[in-house]
């Protein structure tokens, strides 16, 4: 009888053996139908969170616009680098809302508290838990829009996926929650300047029709102190200018514009990116876009590429006094065949007007009626000011994630010197503080 009872014969794949008893067989069925239904649905769930991003360097942010605060937990951040809440502070206060008249009024200091992950001012290689309170929330402000669908907004949407949602200040669909990406943000840029000397910088290059032509900033030279210089964060003061006045224009009519937010990296070390799926760009695209009110990627030539020759496109190389090689431009954005080249690395983030106006609108309740809408709450005239620092810090954390995949991949055995460079070339005596 045992040498009947084969495999297949159990599964189902064969008729069964008349040896075998009719209560066996039922208990052989009803165990099979008993095991698949919980593991199709648990893996269902898993595929469906959303609130993670990252590989070796993970960020989980949690937390809505109208609740008891926001903030994130960050996995994968190696040991023993120096860190304190001021450091975080510093990108989310560049961030927070209130800070000048061309952004949404509501108050809020958005002060972090580290509750975990940092022992003595370093890094312990254990999640770091970052909090940041709301203390400003105006529930009230949302009372018709609690049954009314804001145009272009994800109050429809929400609703249609999950059949709820968190009505006051938007929910999870608030840019609040991007709090949850600046401060690890912070963090990941701190590794990056440390241990490769990177830096991330975005700023402003068009509000509306304030376009700032190519070629008046200089990527190279770029600071972000010019870039901090005004409230709009346009490192040129002339166009600065042009900027803020239209979007006071905006502003004072109840209407909303948006615009586009330049990021470069400079001194990215080589390597960084792998074909074919997780090519560089199309990480750094994703990481982007999943930034709220985004509706465009641009990477290096972009777009206007398409109206160029190969011969007139092709970044060509030569080898520089220090023996790199390097390309005589950089149509290439940085990055060729997914792989960081070393050069800066370049891209534009394209945002839409703001969805929520106070100018009167046509738009559905939740019965399907047709009705119109004043919408009321404190909202940005124009994003792109307060994305800044958001464009940065997605793109730091790609690029930290990355330099973690590189080193584990690439640079656990001897280099070839030949073909390969150090990943922490431009500072190779850094070490984290030890303890």
């Amino acid at each position: 009888m045992a040498s009947s009872i084969t495999p297949k014969s159990f599964l189902g794949a064969t008729k069964p053996s008349s040896s075998l008893s009719s209560d066996f067989q039922r208990l052989s069925i009803s165990s099979l139908r008993i095991s698949i239904k919980p593991r199709t649905h648990r893996n269902l769930q898993i595929q469906a969170a959303g609130s993670t991003f990252g590989n070796y360097f993970r960020v989980t942010t949690f937390g809505e616009s109208h609740g008891g605060g926001v903030g994130c937990i960050v996995d994968g951040c190696p040991p023993r680098i120096p860190l304190s809440e001021a450091d975080l502070q510093v990108d989310l206060d560049r961030r927070r809302p209130g800070q000048s008249r061309i952004t949404t009024p509501r108050k809020e200091t958005d002060t972090c508290r580290i509750s975990s992950g940092v022992s003595e001012g370093v890094t312990t290689g254990t999640p770091i838990h970052v909090f940041v309170p709301n203390t400003d929330q105006r529930g009230h402000d949302y009372k018709e829009m609690s049954i009314a669908y804001r145009p272009s907004h994800a109050d429809a949407t929400y609703d249609m996926k999950y059949g709820v949602r968190a009505v006051q200040g938007g929910g999870r669909s608030s840019a609040r929650e991007t709090i949850g990406r600046v401060a690890p943000g912070a963090i990941a840029k701190k590794i990056l300047k440390q241990y490769s000397g990177t830096e991330v910088l975005a700023y402003v290059s068009q509000v509306h029709q304030v376009v700032l032509p190519d070629g008046s900033v200089d990527h190279d030279t770029v600071t972000l102190d010019q870039i901090e210089s005004n409230i709009v964060r346009c490192p040129n003061p002339e166009y600065a200018e042009k900027m803020i006045a239209a979007i006071d224009a905006v502003r004072t009519r109840g209407d909303s514009i948006g615009g586009v937010v330049t990021c470069i990296v400079r001194n990215a070390p080589r390597g960084l990116g792998s074909p074919v799926f997780d090519k560089l760009e199309a990480e750094l695209a994703k990481a982007v876009m999943s930034l709220p009110a985004t509706k465009g990627f641009e990477f290096g030539s972009g777009f206007a590429g398409t109206y160029l020759t190969g011969s007139e496109h092709n970044d060509e190389f030569f080898t520089d006094e220090h023996g790199r090689i390097r390309t005589r431009t950089n149509r290439s954005g940085g990055i060729q065949g997914g792989i960081s080249n070393g050069e800066i690395i370049n891209m534009r983030v394209a945002f839409k007007p703001t969805a929520t106006i106070s100018k009167k609108q046509n738009t559905v309740n939740r019965e399907k009626k047709e009705i119109e809408l004043i919408a009321r709450g404190r909202h940005d005239p124009c994003v792109v000011p307060r994305a800044v620092p958001m464009v940065e810090a997605m793109v730091a954390l790609v690029l930290v994630d990355q330099l973690l995949a590189q080193h584990a991949q690439c640079n656990l055995f001897p280099m070839n010197p030949e073909l390969q460079e150090p990943l922490s070339l431009h500072f190779p005596d850094f070490e984290p503080a030890s303890l």
